[in-house]
């Protein structure tokens, strides 16, 4: 099968064998994880960040998280209509928004435990220890714990005019040997975290797929030495296919082989001139 994404000025094409397609054909025909230094918002960034991350690879794994996740977002804006009016229709959104809530919460904690049994075991630069957990934890996120919630923070809710609790509001730990990544530690160490989530989430939608995601990997060479840099990519590409772009193409060349080498010049790309 073949996939092609074309991008200009105005507007982006997908196709599968040559037809176009819609995104909705399109998605889950190919997934990619991806490292860059814009995804550190999901270290040190605002909470919402550190739950798309979770949704966004959950909801690549298993349909019934996206489908779940697409339906609470629907209520929740239903809800939040309902808030708005002061509280009119308010009690018909409130037993689809514990019931939507709290299956979409044990999804995410579910999704978060996976990752976690990875990276106890996986990419660890000094011996540092990296976790992740989505809260409530799994078993305690039913939906008469959502009930209560909601009853405990009416007044606020209604003085607000939106929804406060619920899984759009829950947060998500993620800890840099025990401490909070987002205030602790340096930037290499959240940098070296990120890189863990990533092969995290590789491992993971391998394990259950059984099929291999794509390696987005941008300016691995910044922060990790050669040698753990190049170890590193190799490691991947024996699980998949990695891309990995670099601004040093001395570095990239060591890559080589089993690499294969391009080069961006003009907003086109072409094989690297050896």
């Amino acid at each position: 099968m073949d996939l092609e994404v074309e991008v200009t000025a105005s507007q982006r094409r997908l196709r599968v064998d040559g037809r176009e397609v819609a995104p909705a054909a399109y998605q889950g025909r190919l997934e990619a994880v991806v490292y860059s230094t814009d995804r550190l918002r999901v270290i040190s960034g605002p909470m919402r960040e550190r739950r798309s991350f979770l949704d966004r690879a959950g909801s690549a794994l298993w349909p019934a998280y996206r489908q779940a996740l697409r339906e609470f977002e629907r209520v929740l804006r239903q809800r939040n209509a309902a808030l708005e009016m002061q509280g009119r229709d308010l009690e018909t959104w409130d037993e689809r928004f514990a019931e939507l809530g709290a299956g979409l919460r044990r999804r995410r904690a579910a999704y978060a435990q996976r990752l976690q049994e990875v990276l106890r075991r996986g990419f660890r630069p000094a011996g540092e220890t990296y976790e992740i957990a989505a809260c409530p934890q799994v078993g305690l996120a039913g939906a008469d714990e959502l009930r209560q919630q909601m009853r405990d923070r009416r007044a606020a809710e209604l003085q607000a005019r939106r929804s406060l609790v619920g899984p759009h509001r829950d947060p998500v730990h993620l800890l840099l040997d025990g401490e909070d990544a987002a205030s602790w530690g340096s930037s290499g160490q959240a940098r070296s975290l990120l890189l863990a989530l990533a092969l995290a989430a590789l491992e993971v939608y391998r394990n259950e797929r059984q099929e291999t995601a794509v390696a987005l990997l941008d300016d691995l060479d910044s922060e990790l030495d050669e040698e753990r840099a190049s170890t590193l990519c190799r490691q991947v590409a024996l699980q998949g296919q990695a891309l990995v772009t670099t601004a040093h193409p001395g570095w990239a060349r060591r890559l080589a082989p089993p690499a294969r080498l391009f080069e961006v010049e003009g907003g086109q790309v072409q094989a690297a001139r050896t």
